[in-house]
C-alpha cells in the first residue's frame, strides 16, 4: 500500500512538472509565432523592428568566448582533482569547497562582482569582455562537476590497460580518458551554454545594453536574454518579446540535440573501440 501510494506520487508530480513545462513551451509558441516577421531579424535595431539579430549575434559571441576561456578552465581543474590529487587532500578539499560555494552564489551577486572588478577596476567598461569573464565564473563550477562525474565514469580496466600497454599517466589521460569521458563534458558544456544564453541580470552589469553587433571585445553586447528583458520592461513590444523568447527557446533545443546527437555518435565510436 505504502509503495503504491509513493508511485502515485512520484508519477502524479512527473505529470505536474511536464505539464507546466509543455504549458510554458505552448504559450511561448503560441504568442511568439505571429511575431515572427522579417522585420524581427533585420540587421539593425530601431524602434519601428526592434530586431533581435543584434542581440543574437551578440549571443553567439558570447557564447563562444566565454566557453573558450571557461572549457579549458574546468577539464583543467577536473583532471587535477580525479587524476593526481591525493584523496582527502587539503589542497582539492579547498577547490572543492569553492566550487560548491561558486555553485550557489546567485546571478545578480556575479553581475555586481563584474560591476565592480572586470568593468571598473580592470577599466573593460561594459562590454562583451567584462560580460565573458562574468560567465566563466558562473559556468565553472558545473563545468568542472560535469567532467569530474564524466571522469569517473570512464571503467578503470581502461586506465591499467593503457598503463600494461607501457603508456605514461598524461598519454592515457588524453588518449583514453578524456575520450571516453567525452559524452559527459558535452552535457556540461550544453548545461553552461544554456545558462550563458539565459543569463541577464549579470550582464546587465557587465556587458551593458547596447542594441547593435559588438564591433569588437570591448564594446557593450546586448544578448537575447538581455533583449527580450529590455523589450518587456518598456511595455511597448510583448509581441516581439514572445518572438524573441521563441528563437531563445528554439536555439536552446537545437543545441541541447546536436549535442546528444554527438555524444550518442561518441559513445558508440568508444564502445565500438
Amino acid at each position: 500500500m505504502q509503495s503504491r501510494f509513493l508511485r502515485f506520487l512520484t508519477y502524479g508530480f512527473a505529470m505536474l512538472t511536464f505539464s507546466l513545462l509543455l504549458y510554458m513551451i505552448m504559450d511561448i509558441v503560441i504568442r511568439g509565432i505571429p511575431g515572427l516577421k522579417p522585420s524581427l531579424f533585420s540587421w539593425t535595431y530601431n524602434s519601428k523592428n526592434v530586431s533581435l539579430m543584434p542581440a543574437l549575434i551578440n549571443t553567439l559571441y558570447m557564447v563562444l568566448f566565454s566557453l573558450l576561456l571557461s572549457i579549458p578552465l574546468s577539464v583543467g581543474c577536473a583532471i587535477f582533482l580525479v587524476e593526481f590529487s591525493k584523496p582527502k587532500s587539503r589542497f582539492s578539499e579547498v577547490i572543492l569547497m569553492a566550487v560548491q560555494t561558486l555553485s550557489g552564489v546567485p546571478s545578480i551577486v556575479f553581475g555586481l562582482f563584474g560591476s565592480i572588478f572586470f568593468v571598473r577596476f580592470c577599466h573593460l567598461g561594459l562590454s562583451l569582455t567584462s560580460g565573458a569573464l562574468t560567465m566563466v565564473m558562473m559556468v565553472l563550477p558545473l563545468g568542472i562537476k560535469t567532467t569530474q562525474e564524466a571522469l569517473r565514469e570512464v571503467p578503470a580496466s581502461r586506465r591499467e590497460a593503457s598503463y600494461g600497454l607501457g603508456a605514461g599517466k598524461v598519454r592515457t589521460i588524453f588518449r583514453i580518458v578524456l575520450p571516453g569521458a567525452m559524452p559527459g563534458i558535452l552535457n556540461g558544456i550544453v548545461l553552461s551554454t544554456g545558462r550563458i544564453i539565459g543569463e541577464s541580470a549579470a550582464l546587465i552589469f557587465t556587458a551593458g545594453t547596447l542594441a547593435k553587433a559588438a564591433p569588437d571585445l570591448l564594446s557593450s553586447a546586448r544578448t537575447l536574454a538581455v533583449h527580450m528583458y529590455a523589450l518587456s520592461s518598456e511595455g511597448l513590444y510583448i509581441q516581439q518579446t514572445y518572438s524573441t523568447a521563441l528563437v531563445l527557446l528554439a536555439v536552446t533545443i537545437a543545441l541541447n540535440a546536436a549535442s546528444g546527437l554527438a555524444g550518442r555518435l561518441m559513445k558508440r565510436k568508444n564502445d565500438h573501440e
